[in-house]
């Protein structure tokens, strides 16, 4: 009877007319459509004058007019008058096909079958019922016996093509097409069939060529325009696809197929709004079909039309209560409307239709992923790798767990999988670049930075991550050049822009420095590092801080772990007395220089120190001094943040110091998953780490005094000299011989010379002190000032900044650069220099301490933020402080020019500095080590009985 097809090949023509099948026909020429409506118009007029014929007649006529309501309602009138009519049960039968009433077209072929059991036409049409209905296997056993009936029956075995073509049955159904067009060899449907096997076999080209033979017998055969449409769109000629799908649509108004593919391909050449248009004509075309709705909602959902995308998954799970993806789609608009709820239930409703649904899995963890709650999210994106290795997403974001967590091996053995799956992933290698980074593996992240650039060279972020690799191992040039290609690609990209600037500081490049720093103090993505560095507000720094501390905050709440209980205060021992505080230390490497010895000199009758180490065992010697002296020596450097805070608060540790802050290597989300009931900063960060989490910063009176207390967000503990802790008594002795084993001539110092020497790096210089230097090295002709290669990149620019001041009378060989030497031959060879020039905006720290413990007298400008007034603090703590520490400019030029030109003055104040290295308190490591503990024990978050300390709120 009728053969209609879904999204395929054609489907046999109706069966021939004397058995009452009913063929579909051209459209009616206007003469026949107005002999029509005279017919209908005299049937309203005198229905009971109308007979049997006359009203089946014109349900044919609307039938081919496509009016099939109008069709339904005469056949109706026929069969109430005579229900055995075979002709009008076969025309009912296609009536109700074409409504989609597939039951009732099954009911009244039977009901002919009844009267003719041996009609093959009412077995085609049955099997065409069963096979819209979904039961293919039901389907072929009716084609087959149609055939048994009536084996020249041409659409019966076209149909059975298509029906094992749907199976995949492709060498019967190829056999039956060729039976088909054996039989007639003009059946357009058999052809279309056959197109369709061979398109299933892989063979593209002959499969088109069976859709024009199809087309060249029926030029208006709909199917065979959507078949051509959906190969070119294969080929990727989308605008001739585009124009065979609006064939099909002008052959057939109403070709459901045609319009969804059309949509599809609106939708994939981004031309969304005439997609939308066509999902909604292929919903009008069947209005009862989930999958138009499902489409719209995609449609909708893509354009950021949440609402009218809701309203389209929820229409399509009407039409098919059991449609996942229709689920899953409506969970993730929900979520991207924030009804995170909503979501979750459509995640679920989807998961109890299909549990092993990869999407909705992965959907579901991201939403826990969301609201931190790393374990469930972990587990969902585990049970998706159960189910398929082939989708990324799941381990992307297991990958950021795990980096977020701090274990970056698992972070990386996840982010390979994702670069499996997806080589050309740019995204994937930029995050494993930054975890090879954060694991200190930094040639394998330029390699990753450099690949993402490659394949997706308008990439911001990945020419800003390999600029700051690039910039890790000095390659301050390059890295220059990949900031400004970011930049380039992304103006307003706040921390390219920062660290471009920092790293133009680095090799002292200068221009518009100052325009560049008000620009720096506007954007949202200072670094705390930049704000301590560089002349940016310290009420700003402050802001600074406080923002990086509440980014530690969300990365410790994604860890979900319970709030910590805290054993203080000090527990009371069986015979009465006080218990040991037991005090726990985060150190890194660079800190173990200045307090390899401060870890075993506490008192251990009241003083339990636990040393926990971030950094991996590197095999130095600091490293090994550490160990073996301090009381407990624990290695986290391989475990996550949160297991580290869990073993800290299983230790018991009630007061935890932060030696590290905002530097390289920290790990700020340990403190503020707040593990011990106190927690402290001390020496690692020259600023105000901004955490409430934090509850000191040790200090001393100097560098932070209480006029400055509104730009710290810690309590204040001063410690009585200078909170500045070194180790150079116990490992350095060797520098206090009265004879330098060094010579000038080693480094290229002129012997006849007075010398100037910085040794900070040289970020820390700005054009205001170098022209400062410059004038001093104008007004002692017979001097010179010697900088370090720190780094390498910043000697040409600084040349380059001498122009002007050799047009002034500064000569190029008063500029001296070396290269850095290691730690004990840096210390003894400052011992060659006459005078040490501190850098103002940012100190030498460990420098000072370098050369003051060398004997070197040094000329420093104290300011207001913490990081500027610790080179005063070391002088002062050596006695000797108001010869050394000015208060301006213009003092600092006037001292430095008085003390070159007083040599018996530099002398007295040299010999002095000599004198009091054994004795002064800068360098009495063991009672600034007493002073210390003494004052953590009594800080007032301790209910204790030990002295109270100085502590400024």
């Amino acid at each position: 009877m009728l053969s209609v097809r879904r999204g395929g090949g054609g489907g046999g023509a109706a069966a021939v007319e004397e058995h009452g099948a009913v063929r579909h026909h051209r459209p009616l020429t206007p003469r026949q459509q107005q002999q029509l409506r005279t017919v209908v118009e005299s049937l309203r007029l005198d229905p009971l004058e109308v007979d049997e014929g006359a009203r089946l007649e014109i349900a044919r006529q609307s039938y081919r007019a496509g009016d099939y309501k109008a069709a339904l309602e005469h056949c109706n009138a026929v069969y109430r008058a005579n229900p055995r009519l075979l002709a009008n049960l076969l025309l009912l039968g296609a009536v109700y096909y074409q409504l989609r009433e597939f039951d009732m077209c099954i009911a009244k072929n039977e009901e002919a079958v009844a009267i003719q059991p041996n009609c093959p036409e009412c077995f085609n049409s049955i099997a065409n019922a069963w096979r819209e209905k979904g039961d293919v296997d039901n389907a072929i056993q009716f084609y087959v016996h149609a055939i048994q009936l009536r084996p020249t029956f041409a659409d019966a075995w076209t149909n059975l093509a298509n029906a094992y073509t749907r199976k995949g049955n492709l060498s019967q159904a190829a056999e039956c097409c060729h039976q088909a067009l054996a039989l007639n060899p003009h059946l357009a449907d058999a052809y279309c069939n056959l197109g369709d096997v061979l398109k299933a076999q892989g063979l593209y080209r002959e499969a088109y060529s069976h859709y024009l033979d199809a087309l060249n017998i029926k030029p208006t055969f709909a199917n065979a325009w959507n078949n051509i449409a959906g190969l070119l769109m294969q080929w990727g000629d989308f605008n001739k696809a585009a124009v065979y799908y609006k064939e099909a649509i002008k052959c057939n108004p109403a070709f459901y197929d045609a319009h969804l593919n059309l949509g599809n391909l609106y939708k994939v050449t981004g031309m969304r709004q005439d997609a939308i248009v066509c999902f909604q004509n292929a919903a009008r075309a069947k209005p009862e079909n989930a999958v138009a709705y499902g489409n719209l909602g995609n449609a909708y959902h893509e354009q950021g039309q949440l609402d009218l995308a809701i309203l389209s998954y929820r229409q399509a799970i009407h039409c098919n209560s059991s449609y996942v993806e229709a689920y899953n789609n409506l969970g993730n608009a929900l979520k991207d409307a924030g009804r995170n709820e909503e979501a979750i239930g459509c995640y679920q409703t989807c998961l109890a239709l299909q549990p092993s649904h990869p999407q909705a899995l992965t959907n579901l963890g991201n939403v826990y992923m969301e609201r931190n709650m790393m374990d469930i999210a972990s587990s969902l994106y585990m049970a998706t790798l159960t189910v398929t290795t082939g989708l990324s997403a799941p381990y992307n974001n297991l990958a950021m767990i795990y980096k977020q967590q701090g274990n970056c091996n698992h972070a990386i053995t996840c982010f390979n999988e994702v670069l499996r799956i997806d080589p050309m992933a740019a995204d994937c290698l930029v995050n494993r670049g930054n975890t090879f980074k954060e694991a200190g593996r930094i040639t394998e992240a330029i390699q990753d930075y450099f690949h993402a650039v490659t394949i997706r060279p308008t990439m911001a972020e990945a020419h800003a991550n390999l600029a700051a690799a690039y910039k890790d191992t000095g390659l301050l040039e390059a890295s220059i050049i990949s900031y400004k290609q970011a930049l380039q690609l992304r103006q307003d990209f706040p921390e390219a822009t920062c660290n471009l600037l920092h790293t133009l500081q680095c090799v002292c490049d200068w221009d518009d420095r100052a325009e560049k720093f008000v620009e720096m103090s506007s954007l949202p993505s200072v670094q705390p590092f930049h704000a301590i560095a560089y002349p940016i507000d310290s009420t700003l720094a402050l802001e600074i801080s406080r923002t990086y501390a509440a980014h530690y905050s969300l990365v410790a709440s994604r860890f979900g772990l319970p709030t910590f209980t805290h054993s203080y205060p000090v527990p009371i021992s069986n015979d009465g007395r006080t218990s040991r505080l037991r005090i726990g230390d985060f150190g890194n490497h660079p800190l173990s220089h200045l307090m390899g010895s401060v870890f075993g000199m506490h008192n251990q009758d009241t003083i339990e120190v636990f040393c926990y180490a971030l950094s991996q065992d590197d095999g130095t010697e600091w490293r090994q001094r550490i160990r073996s002296e301090a009381e407990h020596f624990i290695d986290v450097s391989s475990m996550s943040s949160d297991m580290i805070a869990k073993v800290i608060n299983e230790d018991k540790i009630q007061v935890l110091i932060n030696l590290n802050g905002y530097t390289k290597g920290a790990r700020n989300e340990i403190f503020a998953l707040q593990p011990a009931p106190i927690q402290v900063s001390y020496m690692g960060f020259p600023g105000t780490t901004g955490a409430d989490y934090i509850d000191y910063l040790v200090t001393d009176e100097f560098v932070s005094p209480l006029k400055f207390s509104h730009i710290y967000s810690e309590k204040l503990v001063h410690l009585p000299h200078c909170y500045f802790v070194n180790d150079y008594k116990q490992k350095n002795r060797d520098v206090l011989g009265p004879v330098c084993p060094h010579k000038r001539a080693d480094y290229g110092l002129p012997e006849d010379k007075f010398i100037f020497a910085c040794f900070n790096q040289l970020y820390k210089m700005d054009p205001d002190i170098f022209n400062t230097w410059c004038n001093i090295l104008k007004r002692v002709p017979n001097s010179a000032l010697w900088l370090l290669r720190f780094p390498a990149a910043g000697e040409m620019r600084l040349r380059a900044s001498l122009a002007d001041a050799i047009s002034k009378g500064v000569r190029a060989d008063q500029i001296i650069f070396t290269d850095v030497a290691a730690k004990n031959e840096h210390i003894r060879r400052s011992a060659l220099a006459d005078l040490f020039l501190d850098t103002p905006l940012c100190n030498g720290h460990t420098t000072g301490t370098d050369i003051l413990w060398a004997g070197l007298p040094m000329i420093t400008l104290p300011l207001e933020k913490m990081a500027t007034r610790v080179a005063g603090s070391l002088c002062l703590a050596t006695g000797f402080g108001e010869e050394m520490v000015v208060n301006s400019l213009e003092e600092y030029e006037e001292r430095a020019v008085s003390l070159a030109e007083n040599p018996l003055k530099l002398e007295a104040l040299t010999n002095k500095l000599k004198a009091v290295r054994m004795t002064c308190p800068l360098f009495d490591t063991s009672s600034m080590v007493v002073v210390l503990f003494s004052e953590i024990v009594g800080l007032d978050s301790f209910n204790l009985q030990y002295p109270p300390c100085p502590v400024s709120a």
